[in-house]
């Protein structure tokens, strides 16, 4: 099958500390790839290289044919500024923003395709609602929203059942099998390893470095994820940062 994300030897982190170390692999095209691991084990640091939103220290993630704005990103949900000013209508349609630009005038047509996406997650009647008002659950289907309309080919989201009801988190569950029959790459950060093992095939087993990689029920084993606790606990934070290797530049 053809490869949707290739890591190549690829580290990610911050001020040349690394959170995640010489990861190799492939993600194929149509994949639904749970990505799980202790807290601190570089799950969300690898969604945002994959996003674009952080480079590598060293190595490179290749995207094949796809652009970075062919990649629809959900984050988690603590990430978004909930005191800001803004209806439900107008942050789900900052989806649109691929093709109108951030500024762009929506017309029928987006206003339509917005309100489709709020009914599809079971926000209709929440349009004028300022984001603020929203539970938590009412939040994450308006996230996922966002991501119904981006229409992307490769999809990430980060923790996105955290803290809400057995409902939503059916309802939202139901939205990424749909994208995964529509032959979508889907990546999850995920913790709930029974949620994991009864709804994505693959998984990414992560510690700072992958752990294992393959088929859910041969990395969800007992002696899995103990090494991967082990690894994270063993981590130094204050460790001298990494020496990575800088290209030289052309002339």
């Amino acid at each position: 099958m053809v490869a949707q994300l290739q890591f190549r030897d690829v580290t990610l982190g911050y001020e040349r500390h690394p959170a995640v170390h010489h990861l190799s692999g492939e993600v194929a095209s149509g994949a639904l790839l749970a990505v799980v691991g202790p807290n601190g084990a570089g799950k969300s640091t690898l969604f945002r290289g994959i996003t674009g939103i952080l480079k590598p220290l060293a190595g490179s993630i290749a995207l094949g044919d796809l652009d970075i704005r062919d990649i629809a990103y959900l984050p988690q949900s603590a990430e978004i500024d909930r005191s800001f000013p803004i209806s439900v209508f107008d942050f789900t349609g900052s989806g649109l923003w691929r093709t109108t630009g951030a500024f762009g005038r929506l017309g029928r047509h987006e206003c339509r395709r917005i309100a489709e996406a709020l009914a599809a997650v079971g926000l209709n009647g929440f349009e004028n609602r300022s984001i603020g008002t929203l539970s938590g659950g009412q939040m994450q289907r308006m996230l996922f929203a966002r991501v119904l309309l981006q229409d992307a080919g490769v999809i990430v989201l980060d923790e996105p059942f955290n803290a809400i009801d057995a409902k939503t988190s059916d309802d939202l569950l139901a939205l990424v099998r749909r994208w995964h029959e529509e032959k979508r790459t889907v990546l999850a950060a995920l913790h709930d390893m029974e949620m994991v093992r009864a709804n994505f095939p693959e998984t990414l087993l992560l510690a700072r470095g992958a752990v294992a990689w393959g088929p859910t029920g041969q990395v969800l084993t007992a002696g899995n994820l103990s090494r991967a606790r082990q690894m994270c606990e063993a981590f130094d934070d204050s460790a001298a940062a990494c020496a990575v290797r800088v290209p030289p530049r052309v002339a």
